[in-house]
């Protein structure tokens, strides 16, 4: 069941430190704001209010259940998955911007990059401090400068094709155990294809809006 239902871009918060300019690059490009679980404390912290909190709600702070509407506060008991399964399993918004979602702990990253993978049907930028990462749809177009840093890291089996890239990706049978696409280099635009909805795509935080512009303009659905 859908929780959230909206027709433009979103924000999610999650508990993980995050600065006030990186909540503020998510929010001015996506004004409405959901929490995952203790993320509404990092919301709160920045001035802003949630309009839900979705969790399983054991690190929401006192202060902020008491600083929110009862109404507002969506607890999921279930512990099998984490917040942010559960956020991206109730929303329902053509594009989703995260932030808090990375940081000292390796293990939460690797979670969200796993759920990435699980929820094709969302078209969601989870946004670190220095870089962003996405998974690719089937097709879509990156306006980037040349000389730019492209990574591509698969999750599961996949093959692609690409143009504008320096080391074009067709041919190579990428796999987490095998072949990666570590710091390749865009030439200018690039058009990346792939066959799965498997390939997490990593570059320059400064690059998002050009990742905004391709993943609203990329044909939606696998």
């Amino acid at each position: 069941m859908k929780i959230v239902q909206i027709s433009e871009p979103m924000t999610l918060v999650g508990g993980a430190d995050v600065s006030a300019a990186l909540f503020q690059m998510a929010f001015t490009r996506a004004p409405r704001l959901v929490a995952a679980d203790g993320g509404a404390d990092r919301a709160l912290a920045c001035g802003a209010v949630p309009e839900a909190v979705i969790g399983d709600c054991d690190s929401i702070s006192t202060a902020a259940r008491a600083a929110l509407p009862a109404e507002r506060l969506y607890e999921v008991s279930e512990q099998d998955s984490t917040d942010f399964e559960k956020c991206l399993a109730r929303i329902d918004a053509p594009l989703i911007l995260g932030v808090g979602f990375s940081g000292a702990r390796l293990d939460h990253q690797l979670a969200v990059c796993n759920a990435l993978t699980r929820a094709p049907d969302q078209r969601c930028v989870l946004l670190g401090s220095d870089d962003l990462v996405f998974l690719a749809p089937a097709s879509m177009l990156l306006d980037l400068p040349e000389g730019c840093r492209v990574s591509l890291f698969p999750m599961g089996a996949v093959e692609g094709h690409s143009e504008g890239l320096k080391w074009p990706i067709r041919g190579l049978n990428f796999a987490p155990d095998g072949q990666i696409g570590t710091s390749n280099m865009a030439t200018g635009p690039v058009q990346l294809s792939v066959t799965a909805p498997k390939l997490l795509v990593i570059v320059p935080l400064a690059q998002l809006d050009a990742v905004i512009d391709g993943l609203r303009q990329a044909k939606a659905g696998w």
